[in-house]
């Protein structure tokens, strides 16, 4: 039945097809809306109508037959459903009974629940009422609390409080009203802190810049105290040396530590600043206040290095530079401890802003001053300013720069204040030998620049071969070495000696020197002046190397390297040629003299007709003034210079009687005038060898003696006085006899030798056998020096 059902609905529908395709998709519960959009797309609505229409049928038609063939079950739930409206008409009798009972017996407790909950909610309204009052208390509480704590300055609590009021507690306020009051004075009262911890910070900017003075000034204390140590070590060092140099004993050496916390000595007070930042800080807004910080400070420093324009700046630099110095180390404890509020770029950035502008003012202070010893003053300040700021990790290259640039002004300062020294102690000389009566006097003068002779102490009273000048030099000299070793030290170099040198000799060549030479040349300068000068520069040579090892000693370098390497001053030689010039000098003055008294020749009888017995006038003048020499020279000047002075006299005196013979003044002489020169000549023969004996020439001299300086006048005497002067011209009797005598004088003096009496009648007398001989080889010797001429 059921398949003829179903092939009587495919045979109805004309398109079943389609049909079934679409039932399949209702079946399903697909959408249809595509297949409607398809439709209507097509234009065929009405087909897809009709198809839907034809699912409907065989839908109804399905139904019908289901039922058909479940009725009987149908009627059987039908007859079950009746009998149960039975059973729940009879449950709702019991239920509604029973709900009678109930109502009554819940009325009375329904009436007690009521009463119930109104006492549960009074309750918990009281409940929350103390809450909130437990609430709005403990705010006020905390409130009092803030309050008190500002009044009493203890900020951070008082943050604290109202940073738990505004985090914890305010949104928690139950009463609206006071959670408006609180809302609204919690950044006032933050404003309030803020105001408080501002102020006290500005009061310490004022204090701390009046105390800055007093910080710098005791750092700069401690950094001299400390350079007292070290140079007293030094001292302690160059005593020792010295014993160990000199043999005087065993040294012990002790090295003395101490350690110094300059943190606990510079105590200065940064409780405000520590506080303000943190307040800040705790503010949120610590941005702010470094700014503030960095500001400010800035332009305290830019105030302070303004130049006073009242004081000099030799009064004004040591407050000057303490009031910066001071400045740096309060922003080196903030930059330490303060946890952030300067960074090291910021303290580096004020840092170069006040290096420049003291370099600048030193710069320019510098070149204005013409006074060594100020110079000198504020360079020492300055040094130990450098190595104040240095300890606290400052760089202080260009202030020693600048130090190291003025070096040269310095010293050339200092060579001209030592200059102007020198004339006033040439000026006071009096070019005798200094005389020590005491034996401080002698410690003084000679031992104290090691001047002396021997180690053994002389007896007094003490007679020094130079004069006072030479240890007033002398001091002037170790002045200069400690003066400039002071300028040099504690700067950017460490090995400075080569530096001092350089000066030291510039001392001794452009002021020492040029003071001698001139002191020699003077006009004003006599002989025994010129003698002394000559010593007191034999003295000042040997000097040097006191000198030198006194600088060495002054700039930490051990004497012993000194004198291992053979190091001397260019001074010494400079002196050396001085002293050879002072010899020179010395030498003219006494020709010169002497030339005065060899005038005298010119009262020579040179045609005389007798032999003369005795000596002329003239040479009994020089023989005394020799002795005058000689033993003033004896006394002053050492043997060699002694020596020089004697030979170069005699050897000019011998150049003078020559110089007699070739005078224009004299025509012609004679054998006697010749004999009377001969007698003259013995005199200074015997006198030279006096002096060459007693002086104690004769043990340094061993080759030749001061008579040998006399050997052109005795050979040319010898030679007038010789039997065969003819041997002249023999090389062999020449080179051993007359070797000293020059060809063309010995031919101009032979042709005025005419050996007879210059009188009447004179070539009538009568001659013997040996005088014509003695005549014949003259005359020989004369053709023969014409012919060789």
């Amino acid at each position: 039945m059921q398949a003829k059902t179903k092939k009587r609905t495919v045979t109805e529908n004309g398109d079943g097809g389609e049909d079934l395709v679409l039932a399949t998709s209702i079946g399903n519960g697909e959408d249809l809306g595509p297949i409607v959009r398809h439709a209507f797309e097509m234009g065929r609505p009405e087909a897809l109508s009709h198809q839907l229409k034809n699912v409907v049928k065989k839908k109804e038609v399905e139904i019908e037959e289901l039922c058909k063939l479940h009725y009987e079950e149908f009627i059987l739930a039908v007859d079950e459903l009746r009998g149960l409206l039975v059973d729940a008409e009879e449950l709702k009798s019991e239920l509604s009974s029973d709900n009678f009972r109930l109502q009554e017996v819940g009325s009375e407790l329904l009436l007690k629940l009521e009463e119930l909950l109104e006492s549960y909610s009074i309750k918990k309204n009281v409940t929350e009422a103390i809450k909130m009052s437990t609430v709005c208390v403990q705010v006020l509480e905390l409130c009092v609390k803030c309050n008190a704590n500002v009044t009493e300055g203890r900020f951070y609590p008082a943050l604290k409080t109202l940073d738990l009021i505004e985090k914890n507690i305010l949104q928690n306020i139950p009463v609206k009203a006071l959670r408006k009051v609180i809302e609204k004075q919690i950044p006032a009262i933050k404003l309030h802190i803020e105001k408080r911890v501002n102020s006290e910070f500005n009061e310490w900017l004022v204090h701390i810049r009046s105390t800055a003075r007093e910080i710098g000034q005791m750092a700069i204390g401690q950094a001299a105290s400390a350079r007292q140590r070290d140079e007293e070590m030094r001292a302690r060092q160059r005593e020792a040396e010295e014993q160990s140099r000199s043999g005087l004993g065993d040294c012990v050496y002790t090295l003395d530590v101490e350690e110094i916390d300059e943190d606990s000595i510079l105590k200065f007070d940064l409780t405000p600043v520590y506080r303000a930042y943190h307040i800040h800080t705790c503010l949120g807004i610590q941005d702010q206040f470094r700014e503030y910080y960095y500001k400010n400070r800035l332009l305290q420093l830019k105030s302070d290095l303004q130049i006073s324009s009242i004081q000099p700046f030799l009064e004004s630099h040591q407050t000057f530079f303490a009031q910066i110095a001071g400045y740096f180390i309060v922003e080196d404890r903030i930059l330490r401890t303060a946890g952030g509020l300067l960074s090291a770029n910021q303290v580096e950035t004020i840092w170069d802003t006040a290096i420049a502008k003291m370099t600048a003012v030193l710069g320019e202070q510098f070149s204005r001053m013409e006074t060594a010893s100020h110079l000198l003053l504020i360079k020492d300040y300055i040094t130990l300013v450098g190595s104040t700021l240095t300890r606290y990790g400052y760089q202080v290259g260009p202030l020693l720069e600048v130090l190291d640039n003025s070096r040269d002004k310095y010293h050339e300062l200092l060579l001209e204040e030592c200059r102007q020294q020198m004339v006033d102690v040439f000026a006071n000389e009096t070019y005798e030998q200094m005389v020590m009566k005491k034996e401080y006097e002698y410690n003084m003068n000679v031992l104290a620049f090691h001047l002396q002779a021997s180690d053994i102490i002389p007896a007094f009273p003490y007679i020094a071969p130079f004069s006072a000048i030479v240890p007033d030099c002398c001091r002037i000299v170790r002045s200069f070495i400690e003066d400039s070793v002071n300028y040099l030290s504690y700067g950017g170099h460490m090995n400075f000696y080569d530096v001092v040198k350089k000066y030291l000799d510039k001392l001794l060549i452009d002021v020492l020197n040029e003071a001698v030479l001139k002191a020699i040349h003077s006009p004003t300068t006599g002989i025994s002046q010129t003698m002394q000068m000559a010593a007191n520069i034999s003295v000042l040579e040997r000097a040097c190397d006191l000198f030198l090892r006194q600088a060495a000693q002054h700039c930490g370098i051990p004497v012993r390297s000194i004198e291992r390497t053979h190091a001397s001053l260019n001074a010494r030689s400079v002196l050396k040629t001085s002293r050879d010039e002072a010899y020179h000098a010395l030498l003219n003055l006494v020709n010169t003299k002497l030339d005065e008294f060899m005038q005298l020749t010119d009262n020579i009888n040179w045609t005389t007709e007798e032999a003369p017995q005795n000596v002329n006038e003239y040479i009994n003048e020089v023989v005394f003034y020799l002795e005058t020499l000689m033993s003033t020279a004896q006394q002053i000047l050492p043997l060699d210079a002694l020596y020089k002075v004697g030979s170069g006299a005699l050897d000019h005196i011998s150049n003078s009687i020559l110089s007699a013979f070739l005078s224009d003044s004299v025509k012609r002489f004679n054998v006697n005038a010749v004999m009377g020169i001969d007698n003259d000549l013995k005199l200074l023969e015997s006198f030279a060898e006096d002096r060459f004996q007693s002086t104690g020439l004769s043990e340094i001299h061993k080759e030749g003696s001061l008579r040998d300086c006399l050997i052109q006048a005795r050979q040319l005497i010898n030679l007038l006085l010789s039997s065969q002067p003819e041997n002249f011209m023999n090389p062999v009797i020449r080179e051993k006899n007359y070797n000293a005598l020059d060809y063309k004088k010995v031919a101009s003096i032979c042709e005025k030798f005419k050996d007879s009496p210059d009188r009447l009648f004179g070539s009538l007398s009568s001659r013997n056998t040996k005088q014509n001989a003695r005549k014949k080889s003259m005359d020989m010797l004369k053709k023969r020096l014409r012919d060789f001429n």
